[in-house]
């Protein structure tokens, strides 16, 4: 039954291949071809007209008509000075982060301990001295004192004479 088909399509397919290959092109008849134009939609039209006024303002700008104004530059260039300030630091920096400690040569620090002279010994001294006297003062050893008025304040019958007088 497969093969069957398959002879059945052969044949099949001979036919149309004799068909297209004897096929007389003078059977057919003359027409004109027809193109169909599709017409643009209301929101087309109008977008290309508010387009086209929109080109039509700019050709046809009066620059007449604009002020005069002064510009201001907010955010300037560096000029050469601050640019060769900015590549001196970047470069010293660069410089620190990428040393190559195996250059340098071993060192040994030797501290020296400055004594103070004999003048800075004696006013230190004299200044602890000083400061434990106060500490260690006893209150004890103070003679009782009489205090005495040498000008007194006057009293307020004097005050008032005087506002009299």
């Amino acid at each position: 039954m497969h093969q069957q088909s398959d002879v059945a399509q052969e044949r099949t397919h001979i036919a149309l291949m004799d068909g297209v290959e004897k096929f007389q092109t003078s059977t057919l008849k003359r027409t004109d071809t027809r193109e169909k134009i599709v017409l643009p939609t209301p929101q087309d039209v109008a977008a290309e007209k508010t387009e086209k006024a929109l080109i039509a303002g700019i050709e046809h700008f009066d620059t007449s008509k604009l002020k005069h104004t002064e510009t201001q530059e907010k955010n300037p260039l560096p000029d050469k000075e601050v640019v060769l300030q900015e590549r001196t630091h970047q470069t010293l920096l660069n410089g620190v982060e990428h040393f190559d400690k195996t250059t340098m040569k071993h060192t040994k620090t030797t501290e020296k301990v400055v004594l103070p002279d004999k003048t800075v010994i004696e006013q230190e001294k004299g200044q602890r001295n000083l400061i434990s006297g106060i500490e260690n003062f006893d209150s004890s050893k103070l003679k009782h004192a009489e205090t005495q008025e040498k000008n007194p304040l006057p009293t307020k019958e004097i005050i008032d004479q005087e506002k009299k007088a």
